[in-house]
């Protein structure tokens, strides 16, 4: 079983600033079991995290010459752009550890709820009868 401080892929992508310019910003990136960590460029800048627990899907895939562009949507519907080398491959690997976060999660919701109904699911037992 993968811990959730276990690096699964490490590198450089880029995010689209939500400012009114839109700039491509260099990030280096984490990807974990249950998340995305985005650390700036500067030295010294808290990281942003993506839990996946609040990211619905990874979509708009686009591959040009250069780049592989891609979008996250978050469980509250906002929209996250971001580009890669197109031989890194990141929207892949997010999109897999996703997968994966999410079927874990979908067991351990169907286990919890196997245990919530054993107990009332058990037969009860029976008095012996006198003759």
């Amino acid at each position: 079983m993968k811990t959730p401080s276990e690096v699964l892929r490490e590198g450089e992508l880029e995010k689209r600033s939500d400012s009114l310019f839109q700039i491509w910003k260099k990030k280096r990136g984490v990807l974990t079991p249950d998340r995305l960590r985005l650390f700036p460029a500067g030295p010294g800048a808290r990281p942003k995290e993506l839990r996946f627990h609040s990211i619905l899907k990874v979509d708009c895939v686009e591959r040009t010459g250069k780049y592989i562009y891609f979008t996250i949507v978050t469980t509250d519907r906002k929209e996250i752009d971001f580009r890669c080398a197109g031989e890194s491959c990141w929207n892949a690997a997010i999109t897999l550890a996703l997968i994966d976060f999410q079927n874990r999660r979908a067991l351990e919701d169907f286990r919890s709820r196997q245990e919530r109904a054993a107990p009332a699911a058990q037969p009860e037992s029976r008095a012996a009868r006198a003759p």
